[in-house]
């Protein structure tokens, strides 16, 4: 009965499959979407990953935390949560964006009730992205600044400079004959305003006039706004520029540039490591940096800061690393591309707080105070050094 209803059609269709033939199944639909790219050499992820992540809080705010929590004590709570935290999400966004090949904000289709989290990642990086970039200007200033047969952050007797100023090269020796009775001039570096009174004869670090007189040129408050700094504005305009041009193409024209952004600060990073160990008083630092205050861990803030300080320099919670996960190949091994990054990262802030506290110490010695009074706040570690 079936064969006689069966039409010329299903007749035909029986007919190709006797005969061991397969119709062909009908292509997928198109949902318009370009095909995604990829990295195109093995290293671009892992150095897009070291030019993103390592940066300011490797080489600035990890010398910062451990110069303010006890030197090497704050490295017990680091790697508690580094271990416990900090490489486990990280691999944990990369391994999300590989999956879904899909960007920060999109890569939450996985789960619609958390899409609130892409939003607000979206949100966050965009306002790391102004902060980043305003750094990237001032670093320009300096870089313009210092084509110059003096650098004019070393010296004092410049129009930015207070009587106040002392210059790097200063040597502050003991005298004798001083009334005072001391033995050491009362030296320290401080980040009072410019018009501050100054009672107990502050001194101040040449360097640190230059970047609050000269480059930031803070005033007496919120009643005395300035005027335009036409140089720091080019200087931002410039930085955006140059952001562009490293974007601008996608992955490819990233995952070249990574390969100078991310490996020529290592070229800096290991001048300075040679220039530093080998100033005197350099010891003075490093014993302070490396030499654990064991009574610290008894204070919370030192696990907060270690907390933070994991999540912020491995760049966790931004959506970034979900973003440049997706470029990799499906069957990529970021697992290891994790392994290898945590050391890149961690090694990288290590490294770092010796550059840092080796020159906190020369100048330590040559102030005549301890490394404690050197500075006080993270952005001027690096401003000074």
């Amino acid at each position: 009965m079936s064969s006689a209803m069966d039409g010329p059609a299903t007749k035909a269709s029986k007919a190709d499959e006797a005969e061991g033939n397969r119709v062909a199944a009908p292509p997928p639909e198109d949902d318009g979407l370009p095909e995604r790219e990829t990295w195109i050499g093995k290293l671009d992820f892992i150095l897009a990953l070291v030019g993103f992540s390592v940066g300011l809080g490797n080489v600035w705010r990890f010398p910062y935390l451990c110069y303010k929590n006890g030197g090497g004590a704050f490295l017990i709570p680091y790697f508690i949560f580094l271990l416990g935290a900090g490489i486990p999400t990280f691999f944990l966004e990369i391994a999300l964006g590989q999956f879904m090949s899909l960007g920060g904000l999109k890569a939450w289709n996985l789960c619609p009730l958390f899409a609130g989290i892409g939003m607000a990642s979206m949100v966050i990086v965009s306002f790391l992205n102004m902060y980043y970039v305003m750094v990237m200007g001032w670093a320009l200033h300096y870089f313009f600044a210092s084509f110059t047969s003096e650098l004019p952050w070393a010296t004092c007797g410049n129009w930015w400079n207070t009587d106040r100023c002392i210059a790097s090269d200063e040597e502050i020796k003991r005298d004798d004959n001083s009334t005072m009775n001391s033995t050491l001039l009362n030296v320290t570096m401080t980040t009072v305003a410019p018009n501050a009174t100054n009672e107990n004869a502050t001194r101040i670090a040449a360097s640190l006039e230059y970047w609050n007189n000269r480059v930031l040129q803070i005033s007496g408050g919120l009643d005395e706004p300035g005027s335009m700094q036409w140089e720091l504005i080019l200087c931002l305009l410039l930085a955006w520029v140059i952001v562009y041009f490293c974007i601008f193409k996608g992955v490819k024209s990233t995952g070249r540039v990574v390969y100078f952004t991310a490996l020529f600060p290592y070229v800096v990073l290991f001048i300075l490591l040679i220039r530093g160990v080998t100033l005197q008083g350099a010891e003075i630092g490093l014993e302070f940096y490396l030499k654990p205050n064991i009574t610290r861990l008894g204070d919370p803030q030192v696990w907060m800061d270690a907390g933070t300080q994991v999540f912020f320099s491995y760049s966790i919670g931004l959506g970034s690393l979900i973003a440049l996960g997706s470029y990799n190949k499906f069957n990529n091994n970021c697992h290891r591309d994790a392994i290898v990054f945590a050391f890149v990262n961690t090694g990288t802030s290590i490294l770092s707080g010796i550059v840092i506290f080796s020159v906190l110490g020369h100048m330590a010695l040559q102030q005549g105070v301890s490394v404690g009074d050197v500075a006080e706040s993270g952005m001027l570690l690096s401003s000074l050094v």
